[in-house]
């Protein structure tokens, strides 16, 4: 099953330079997720041949203009090439107001209805959760009301040994070896014992996304352990005492908290325009935490189970 996150814009408050604002793609299994809608995001979502229809669920980490001022163009795009579906997005307070008055002063009505979520960004709270996966929302520290995001699947059955197992073994059987039980007949008799037959389940993967955000350790549990952190790291770290006036984060910042959280690998990202070269980026984030990469537009990062 995929598990895949597209970086779509990795700059923050300007696009410079190639590089656009803040917006990701994710493909867990069958869904399709939308992180952050900074402008030119259906653009980027066309030239990566990203399926716009298969969006369901978009979400939106705080209202700072680059992080959502694409999302009125790509619900109206939505809304063009006939989409039905429910649309649910997921913002602070006032994004719905935002939506709502551009739809009532262009006189338009869209083919599909929007669910609007609003986060609370004081706490975490579970956003969507099915069988196989759950979303829950944590707070950031940023000048206004901003909230995190972890996709995180949820434990998977185990496996089956195709080697191992009788041809015709009847289906419920099999539910009850995936369940981790062992199989008896109608007498209590011993049919397949579980250990024999079943190989242990693949691994469940997570993936966190800290938008915009001081250094700020209380986020660390929330975090704790993910396969994929992104960290915003808008800033050299010669430049914290800046950093901190505008509520964001350095390389070094942003590698101590994945240091702290103990997650797998760090991806940074929502760079300043006043950067061309991304290079000391990661070499100062690699100084602090070596597993880190740079969010690279068009890149995507592939989480293996």
């Amino acid at each position: 099953m995929p598990f895949n996150l597209t970086i779509l814009g990795s700059n923050s408050a300007t696009p410079a330079y190639g590089r656009h604002h803040t917006a990701q793609y994710l493909n867990i299994g069958s869904h399709h997720f939308l992180i952050d809608c900074g402008e030119g995001t259906q653009e980027r979502l066309n030239i990566y041949k990203a399926k716009v229809q298969r969006i369901h669920h978009i979400f939106i980490s705080h209202l700072h203009g680059d992080h959502y001022l694409g999302l009125m163009g790509l619900i109206y795009t939505m809304h063009l090439l006939k989409r039905t579906k429910d649309l649910n997005i997921y913002g602070q307070k006032g994004l719905k107001e935002i939506i709502v008055t551009q739809l009532k002063y262009s006189d338009s009505r869209l083919n599909y209805k929007i669910n609007f979520r609003e986060l609370q960004p004081k706490k975490s709270e579970l956003l969507f959760e099915d069988d196989t996966l759950e979303i829950t929302s944590f707070p950031l520290n940023h000048r206004i009301p901003c909230s995190g995001f972890l996709f995180k699947e949820k434990p998977k059955p185990l496996r089956l040994s195709k080697e191992n197992l009788p041809e015709n073994i009847a289906l419920a059987h099999i539910a009850l070896l995936k369940k981790g039980e062992d199989v008896f007949d109608e007498e209590g008799n011993l049919l397949y014992k579980n250990k024999e037959y079943t190989l242990p389940p693949r691994r469940s993967r997570s993936y966190a996304f800290c938008s915009d955000t001081l250094y700020d350790e209380s986020i660390v549990p929330h975090i704790k352990g993910v396969d994929l952190l992104y960290h915003e790291a808008t800033f050299l770290a010669d430049k914290y005492p800046w950093a901190e006036l505008t509520f964001h984060s350095t390389t070094h910042q942003a590698g101590e908290i994945a240091k702290k959280a103990e997650v797998k690998q760090l991806v940074i990202g929502h760079y300043s325009a006043r950067y061309k070269d991304l290079t000391p980026f990661i070499t100062e984030t690699r100084e602090v935490f070596e597993n880190s990469i740079l969010s690279v537009e068009g890149e995507t990062i592939s989480l293996s189970d």
